[in-house]
């Protein structure tokens, strides 16, 4: 198994359990560096949805208690995983990536650290288990990502852009849930 993309890569891989184990062993080494506990480290994205086609960049997020003030010594222990602060500006979200080497040109990993328990990472979440247990959801997911590669020469912008109706649409299965 071969993570990474370089900067406006879209490529997507054939599922592998190999993902699983790498997540396993990521999220160690952070509990090990810092004082995350164990619950607040979830794999999450394509890579965590079974028989899932997948960029080959695996996705962890991360819950902390306040976003606005999260402790200097969780950035040094993420920095000593090999994980470094992006200037990606997103609201409710700081993001972090690892790279294959020193010239920082390709992404293997990324870390969304988001305040755990709140929306953001309860639609994470959700939408990993739902396409999990959701067969038919996961098929128009996996067709819709396909489509983009078949018909678009674009780059990471415009690939997010045009999986974000499908994306919105089952984190609105979630509040509906709720209501």
């Amino acid at each position: 198994m071969e993570l990474g993309l370089k900067r406006d890569e879209v490529r997507l891989e054939v599922h592998t359990i190999e993902w699983q184990k790498e997540f396993h062993r990521v999220k160690q080494n952070i509990q090990k560096l810092t004082s995350i506990q164990e619950n607040r480290i979830e794999h999450i994205g394509s890579t965590a949805i079974k028989d899932m086609v997948a960029k080959p960049i695996l996705d962890l997020v991360v819950g902390v208690d306040d976003i606005k003030i999260v402790d200097k010594a969780i950035f040094q222990g993420l920095k000593e995983a090999g994980f470094f602060r992006l200037r990606v500006q997103r609201p409710n979200e700081i993001v972090l990536a690892k790279f294959t080497d020193e010239s920082f040109e390709e992404k293997t990993h990324f870390i969304h650290l988001v305040e755990y328990n709140k929306d953001l990472w309860k639609n994470l979440i959700f939408f990993r288990d739902y396409l999990n247990s959701n067969g038919e959801a996961r098929e128009q997911y996996k067709n819709l990502k396909m489509a983009f590669l078949k018909n678009n020469n674009g780059g990471i912008n415009e690939y997010t852009k045009y999986k974000e109706q499908f994306v919105q649409g089952i984190y609105k299965k979630r509040k509906q849930m709720l209501d």
